[in-house]
């Protein structure tokens, strides 16, 4: 099991859940992943580890990253940005903006996100890091954070290679960029948690650039549920899809990380190098299915919850000496359906005796909830408030203890006499 703890966020990639028997869902594709998105539990995986080119399922980084800048304040949605002749030049999808002009931050990322646009996205990646040399640096230490594997790297923002880039290609002599199916199931899960506002750009079918250009952005996400009255895409249309990225580039083939809701459920799921742009989403639509056939969210562990072995947790100078305590959170897990969960919870009080005044929600110990080989901990927390004792009633207490601890002290000293 590995944890990454980032951001304050604890990402827990635990074992895989194991079906009943093997399964074998015949992708026609060279990896695949997919994995719940809050928990983090693998559901299935074909050569998950194995790093390729994922063309601009990169983009995810780069949007990763926009979102965090926006977060701390480092920009916001309505920065003017003015793009560099680097990125008015670039090749490949997009082709919007402009030499001289003015955008939003908010504009290029829904071209970015959209319609996958390369021009956008280098101007992001710009504006945020100064360069976009600048820029892969902080998406590599970014991806080290997140636990990639240790053969995965970026070069560029937009997942171009080398040769596309042209004059504009980054020094070095490192190949194009590489990642796997985890690390793109990783990244997936880190925006989605972190910055879930992303879908509301990934679920837009089409929108234009500007309000006055003759044609929209079409999204390359042919699974959006937003695609249902759309002759052209609606084979294709997934119940609940809202997101993620596709990518596509000769040495990469048709990659497309995806993400739909259901039942109360959200999956991930990854393809890589399928051998066209109808079968990414047709192996996709294989590996969503599996997951909300197969599996379901159990709450095995209610918030507010009372833990049988640590129900209430001793603090000082309160007018009690220990206050009753329960879950701040849920504890959920994914199982095969039908199937009863085997648990083992470990409670302990935090390590430094707590002094009242005491209120409710405050925290006091954890539990750590244990399902086969994956784990998750949540916090004990305060089920009442309680007040600090009076000085009359502490030095009571005190001497009461004092007078107690003499007794009992010769009461074992005659019993072990006879």
């Amino acid at each position: 099991m590995v944890t990454v703890l980032f951001n304050g966020l604890l990402f827990v990639q635990p074992a895989k859940v194991q079906a009943a028997e093997p399964v074998n869902l015949n992708l026609e594709a060279k990896a695949a992943i997919l994995i719940e998105a809050t928990t983090g539990q693998v559901l299935y995986e074909m050569n998950a580890d194995q790093p390729m080119p994922p063309a601009s399922m990169s983009k995810m980084m780069t949007e990763y990253l926009v979102m965090d800048a926006v977060k701390s304040g480092k920009i916001n949605w309505d920065t003017i940005v003015s793009p560099s002749q680097y990125s008015v030049d670039v090749i490949g999808s997009g082709q919007l903006i402009g030499p001289g002009e003015k955008y939003s931050v908010e504009d290029l990322f829904g071209a970015m996100s959209i319609y996958s646009a390369n021009d956008a996205t280098v101007a992001l990646a710009e504006a945020i890091g100064g360069t976009e040399e600048t820029f892969v640096k902080m998406m590599n230490d970014t991806a080290k954070k997140f636990g990639f594997n240790e053969k995965s790297f970026f070069i560029n923002s937009t997942g171009l290679s080398r040769a596309d880039l042209g004059k504009y290609a980054p020094p070095g002599t490192e190949p194009d960029t590489m990642i796997t199916a985890r690390d793109a199931a990783v990244l997936a899960y880190h925006i989605l948690n972190e910055h879930p506002e992303v879908l509301k750009f990934s679920s837009i079918p089409s929108k234009k650039f500007r309000p006055n250009d003759p044609a929209p952005m079409i999204n390359w996400n042919w699974m959006l549920e937003g695609n249902k009255d759309k002759p052209n895409f609606k084979s294709y249309v997934y119940q609940g899809m809202d997101g993620l990225k596709t990518g596509h580039t000769l040495e990469a083939g048709y990659c497309f990380t995806g993400t739909a809701s259901r039942n109360g459920m959200r999956l991930i799921s990854v393809v890589m190098n399928t051998p066209s742009e109808a079968k990414r989403f047709r192996e996709t639509q294989k590996l969503l299915d599996y997951g909300f056939n197969t599996f379901e969210m159990k709450s095995v562990l209610p918030a507010k919850s009372e833990v049988d072995s640590l129900k209430t947790i001793a603090v000082k100078k309160g007018i009690k000496t220990e206050v009753p305590v329960v879950t701040a959170d849920a504890v959920d897990f994914v199982v095969k359906k039908g199937e009863t969960p085997l648990l083992t919870m470990e409670a302990a009080p935090g390590k430094e005796l707590k002094s009242a005044p005491i209120q409710t929600g405050d925290v006091l110990g954890t539990v750590k909830v244990k399902m086969n080989d994956m784990e998750k901990t949540v916090n004990l927390i305060a089920a009442q408030d309680l007040e600090k004792g009076s000085w009359f009633r502490l030095m009571m207490r005190g001497i009461k203890n004092f007078f107690g601890g003499i007794f009992s002290g010769i009461a074992n000293g005659l019993k072990n006499l006879f």
